[in-house]
């Protein structure tokens, strides 16, 4: 019976399926777009240097914990710590994630619509020709203050999206994160190599991977370990849930190094796209913070040779960071009301995908659509709430209920099942226990009291 209900949720057809799917939902647009910025804000090598550290020894751990959960009990985060600790307050930690994930969708797909639009802008050359700072600026409150299209694109992005988990784990997760990541890797590395070969590019290297350890201070620290937590799409149960389709066969701790390092590896690319290009054009600050990508780089495209594909296909590489995360946002409500409530899973991602709609409704219309909503920063502020504060607070309490309260030992046993050996447990250990709570804890108290 319980294998029956096993097949009916489904399973990865493979090991390479999860860690595909995975770094998908980890690869978003804070790799290719906010990594860049942060860096550019804070000194540059200095903070990859933080970050990388940052990745290996607390985002490891944290996602190591949520595949752990997720695979033992084969379950929603909500039924998963329920089927741990029954009838316990802890499962909360379950809805928290699934609430998270359905209001970062709801305006994460908004941007994602206005990625579309920019890549329909570029294929048709609206910048071409003799551009400047103004048109850009212009253009992009244009679009950004008309309702339709924003709605448009943003239902657009939520159809696709709803449309692939509609087809399940191995016909709709698996099948199209196995063609979008390949495509996401090329135009990545594409767009590098030709970043490379700008003008100005070593100035643009020599800034983003030369550190200068005379730079490193408090906030460096801070954002270097806020960037790693938050791109690893952790604290809202999506890597609970992936794991829950994991097969008992398969080793939970180099999934997990698969998933960081491929995470890591896309945001370290991303720079290799920025900076150089960045530098090719004299007078553009890299801390120009996120009016990067609508304001700064048509502009860019615009006096590059065969700028025009160059800016094509860099908002289409956006654009599949962006889809292969709402996928993973979207799976986390639908995984529950499928275990949980027997819902069909086309029922289940139609009417969360309707939901997530709605909420982001008042995100589409506060980039100029609607006065009030634009002067009060509804999008921002939503972001701030559920894309840092619910999701650190929902990490810290992964943290403590693997670490204290179901405990290590129990976890470690998941971990080694079919024999596989856990070299690293000690570190480990120390990391989900002390190092990874306070960490976290830190993140959050900084956030809140700004």
């Amino acid at each position: 019976m319980e294998s029956q209900n096993l097949s009916q949720r489904g399973t990865w057809g493979s090991k390479a399926a999860f860690i595909f799917a995975a770094t998908g939902s980890a690869i978003g647009l804070g790799n290719i777009w906010r990594f860049p910025m942060v860096v550019g804000e804070n000194g540059g090598a200095v903070f990859v240097f933080v970050y990388i550290l940052a990745v290996a020894l607390i985002g490891f751990s944290v996602m190591l914990a949520e595949l752990v959960i997720g695979r033992h009990a084969q379950k929603n985060p909500v039924g998963a710590i329920d089927s741990i600790k029954p009838r316990s307050p802890w499962k909360s930690i379950g809805y928290l994630g699934m609430i998270t994930g359905i209001a970062i969708l709801s305006y994460y797909a908004v941007l994602a619509g206005m990625l579309a639009g920019y890549f329909v802008k570029m294929i048709s050359g609206a910048f071409r020709g003799n551009v400047t700072s103004q048109m850009t600026e212009q253009t992009f409150t244009d679009f950004s203050s008309n309702p339709f299209l924003v709605l448009f694109f943003f239902a657009v992005v939520l159809f696709i999206t709803a449309y692939i988990i509609s087809k399940g784990v191995k016909g709709g997760i698996e099948r199209y994160t196995k063609v979008l990541m390949p495509i996401l890797f090329v135009l990545i590395i594409f767009l590098a190599i030709r970043a490379l070969t700008l003008p100005g590019a070593g100035e643009g290297i020599k800034f983003y991977l030369s550190p200068d350890f005379s730079k490193l201070n408090f906030k460096i620290v801070f954002f270097a370990l806020g960037q790693a937590f938050f791109s690893l799409s952790l604290g809202m149960g999506t890597m609970i849930t992936y794991g829950s389709y994991i097969n008992k066969k398969d080793n939970l701790v180099s999934s997990a190094g698969w998933v960081s390092f491929s995470d890591t590896l896309i945001a370290l690319l991303a720079g290799l796209i920025i900076f150089p290009t960045l530098f090719a054009i004299p007078g553009i600050s890299p801390d120009s913070g996120p009016s990067l990508v609508f304001k700064v780089f048509p502009l860019i495209f615009s006096k590059l040779p065969g700028g025009q594909i160059f800016g094509m296909l860099f908002f289409l590489l956006l654009l599949v960071a962006a889809i292969t995360s709402t996928i993973s946002l979207l799976e986390v409500p639908v995984a529950y009301f499928v275990d949980e409530r027997k819902w069909s899973r086309t029922k289940a991602a139609v009417l969360m995908g309707l939901c997530a709609a709605l909420l982001g409704i008042p995100s589409a219309l506060s980039w100029g659509g609607v006065k009030f909503l634009t002067k009060f920063e509804f999008w921002a502020k939503i972001d701030l709430i559920f894309g840092n504060i619910a999701l650190a607070f929902g990490a810290l309490l992964i943290c403590l209920f693997v670490g204290w309260v179901w405990g290590v030992k129990k976890a470690i046993a998941e971990i080694k099942s079919g024999g596989k050996k856990f070299t690293i447990r000690h570190i480990w250990i120390f990391s989900i226990k002390y190092l990874s709570p306070i960490a976290i804890l830190f993140i959050l108290i900084k956030i809140i009291i700004g």
